[in-house]
């Protein structure tokens, strides 16, 4: 998770909403990421895309199972989905999101519809991750 939150940092000082993560292997990082879309015009390269993409070329496979995704804030639906496709093991989350966090915040990790469940965690280093949200967002109110 330490270094998501680096990851995070990195988006936050490109004017991006700071988020970070990172995929590992059998403790092998395969694939990281940080929010990219207002740098890459692309409103699909949040952090868990850009770590799923990177991870996928990595090993050429869509497919990355037996992994764990650490994510300095709750994923929201369309990364959640990828998650699922990509048939992540298990999930880390710093901060829940309230407002468009999907996997527990509205709960959609616990759909028993989906084809593939992941394992989740949350509140990891649950303050470094929340203060980064609160204090980029503040900074963004104060700038407007």
């Amino acid at each position: 998770m330490r270094k998501a939150i680096i990851l995070a940092d990195e988006a936050g000082a490109a004017g991006e909403v700071p988020v970070g993560a990172v995929l590992v292997k059998g403790g092998e990082l395969i694939g990281q990421g940080f929010n990219q879309p207002l740098l890459s015009h692309d409103p699909s390269a949040h952090a868990e895309i850009i770590t799923l993409r990177a991870a996928a070329l990595a090993s050429s496979n869509y497919r990355l199972p037996n992994t764990t995704l650490y994510v300095t804030i709750e994923p929201c639906t369309m990364c959640f989905g990828a998650l699922i496709h990509a048939r992540i093991q298990r999930l880390v989350i710093g901060a829940l999101e309230p407002k468009a966090g999907a996997v527990v915040s509205h709960s959609l990790g616990d759909a028993g519809w989906l084809n593939h469940h992941i394992e989740v965690t949350y509140g990891v280093l649950e303050e470094e991750c929340r203060a980064r949200m609160q204090d980029f967002f503040a900074a963004r109110r104060i700038n407007s």
